[in-house]
């Protein structure tokens, strides 16, 4: 079974599923290399699907399709688009957002929340992915359009929140906040690079901040507008990235000792607006990590 690949994918998973905080029972639909018949039931065993040994009586029982545990390849698996290398793992990642964006048709996968991609590759290579909807306020309704080959291409886009989501119900002193610092920081810097980075980032972050006693609070950093800034409580400008995340969490996020990843897998963060300007965050966290001692 190590030469088809079974140890390479079992340790690719393990990883997978440790980095993230998330194991295969939360998984809803897989997209496996089934390249043989033989290797689908090997790789069911080496992701954790089933116990070893148990592939058969896993399908026997229906739980490698609908109404079963999981949803195993309901593109059809790699015969389906006659095993294109290279192509085949670019359908299967189509295929899985197409199910978490509930646009997949008569081959959807109900309630699908959390997804898994495994792929084999020439000369000795194994990945597993996990997929997660970003944005699932959005789902079903993200806009499409046809580019001049006719595909359809994701366009990114800024929704507009409405004042009662942007409205912080409860309200709390800044200083009860453990980030309060984090953000005072982040005015400092602003004011003294606010130009360089307005041109660099570009985007205006709100975030939203679950603070003590159940008391939530909202900071708008704004490094779009002029020189940049940093406001408490502020609701006038229109967010382009809005993240909600709890206060020691956030804290921990910027100052390094939590990943984005695994907080975003989690639950700990969650993103609404364009992923690629939440990603420009980075700019400011490696900066903060390295602060920290002395500034914070």
């Amino acid at each position: 079974m190590k030469v088809v690949g079974y140890d390479m994918s079992k340790t690719a998973a393990d990883r997978v599923f440790k980095k993230s905080g998330r194991s295969i029972k939360d998984v809803n639909v897989v997209e496996l290399h089934d390249c043989f018949s033989a290797n689908e039931l090997i790789t069911y065993e080496a992701l954790g699907l089933c116990d070893e040994g148990k592939a058969g009586e896993f399908i026997d029982n229906g739980d490698n399709t609908y109404g079963g545990k999981y949803v195993v390849n309901p593109s059809g698996g790699l015969i389906s688009k006659g095993h294109p290398l290279g192509a085949t793992g670019l359908a299967q990642c189509a295929e899985l957002c197409w199910q978490l964006r509930g646009e997949a048709g008569e081959r959807q996968v109900p309630g699908a929340k959390l997804a898994l991609q495994h792929n084999l590759g020439l000369g000795g290579a194994a990945v597993v992915g996990l997929y997660q909807l970003g944005f699932p306020t959005v789902a079903g309704r993200i806009p499409l359009s046809s580019s001049a080959s006719g595909n359809r291409a994701f366009h990114t886009s800024t929704t507009k929140m409405s004042e009662s989501e942007v409205k912080t119900e409860k309200t709390v002193e800044i200083d009860a906040f453990k980030c309060a610092p984090i953000f005072k920081y982040l005015g400092d810097v602003l004011n003294e690079e606010g130009k360089r980075l307005v041109e660099k980032i570009n985007c205006v972050y709100e975030f939203k901040v679950g603070g003590p006693e159940g008391k939530n609070g909202n900071w708008i950093v704004d490094v779009k507008n002029g020189n940049g800034s940093v406001q408490f409580g502020g609701t006038e400008t229109t967010p382009d990235v809005i993240l909600s995340i709890g206060d020691s969490d956030l804290f921990d996020l910027m100052t390094g000792k939590l990943n984005a990843q695994k907080a975003f897998f989690q639950g700990k963060l969650k993103i609404k607006g364009n992923l690629s300007l939440a990603m420009k965050l980075q700019e400011f966290t490696s900066r903060i990590a390295k602060s920290t001692s002395s500034k914070l």
